[in-house]
């Protein structure tokens, strides 16, 4: 049976004081109906700073209850699908972004999609790669804001959360309560305006429970490999602990030393960024597919 859940319910910080939207049984396929990450406030490139009611920013479709998602599993969320709406929006300005010290006016860019491409100008257009910025559970403290990414997922703007990948959330409240939204139609690594192509989408997910495993920051796979995703201050600590939990998590279900182990990892593994525009920057460690299944290793046996 595959559920829906309409844009309309939607919330602003990822939340274990949050009420379920919908309840579904572990296994289930969902159709995530959600707004761009400006709540589709912006329909023009006139729009200004200021017109703009930035306290609706980033809202994500949910929460989802997940039956029998309990503190200490892990949640198992696979993207079946991203359909992107008609056209994205960009925007940066002063004080946003990597430049936003040196750019001294808030600009708008509406970029329409043709021929499954990307229109940015006359001279340039850019394959669709839709990916999902949003994406987490409930945190184990206080609420925190879709904008700010962090142990429960959040607001991690990763280029591999698209179709195809799945992905892995420590659990810390019952039910998981589960939310996604930010949809990119395009994104670079960093997101250095701030912004990628925001474009409002439905996302069709499948949610799983795993038992018997505890994570504390989130994982993803795909056919090319899998990853750590962390998020910290800084990005040197968020790409340190990345490593290490990586690491952590695979050496143990081989017969190398860690020393040999981190000579594998520092020869094939790749630190890679996310992000570093959020409040809090976002790392990840990839590990490629041949490295995995030249061990056997796996992230987590179901």
């Amino acid at each position: 049976m595959v559920q829906k859940l309409e844009k309309d319910s939607f919330v602003y910080a990822m939340s274990k004081e949050n009420k379920p939207a919908l309840k579904v049984r572990a296994g289930e396929q969902v159709v995530m109906d959600t707004y761009d990450c400006f709540e589709n406030q912006i329909q023009s490139e006139e729009e200004t700073f200021s017109s703009i009611d930035w306290e609706r920013i980033n809202p994500a479709t949910g929460p989802v209850y997940v039956e029998g998602a309990q503190t200490g599993d892990i949640l198992q969320v696979r993207i079946d699908g991203i359909e992107l709406g008609e056209r994205g929006v960009m925007a940066t300005g002063p004080k946003l972004g990597v430049m936003g010290h040196r750019i001294d006016e808030f600009k708008i860019k509406m970029i329409e999609i043709k021929e499954n491409e990307l229109v940015f100008d006359n001279r340039i257009k850019l394959s669709l790669q839709p990916m999902i910025g949003v994406i987490g559970v409930a945190p184990e403290n206080e609420a925190v804001s879709c904008g700010t990414p962090g142990a429960h997922g959040g607001n991690m703007d990763t280029k591999l959360i698209t179709t195809g990948a799945t992905l892995y959330f420590p659990i810390f409240q019952e039910g998981g309560l589960f939310s996604l939204g930010d949809v990119h139609a395009a994104m670079g690594d960093g997101e250095v305006c701030v912004s990628g192509v925001e474009i409002s989408a439905k996302v069709t997910v499948t949610l799983d429970v795993i038992k018997g495993y505890s994570i504390d920051y989130p994982y993803i796979e795909n056919k090319a490999g899998a990853a750590s995703l962390v998020s910290r201050e800084s990005l040197d600590e968020a790409a340190d602990l990345a490593v290490e939990k990586m690491i952590d998590l695979l050496q143990p279900q081989t017969d190398l030393t860690l020393a040999e182990f981190t000579m594998l990892m520092s020869a094939a593994g790749e630190v890679q960024i996310s992000q570093i525009v959020d409040p809090l920057k976002t790392a990840r460690f990839f590990v490629p597919r041949k490295i995995l299944d030249g061990y056997g290793l796996k992230l987590f046996r179901k």
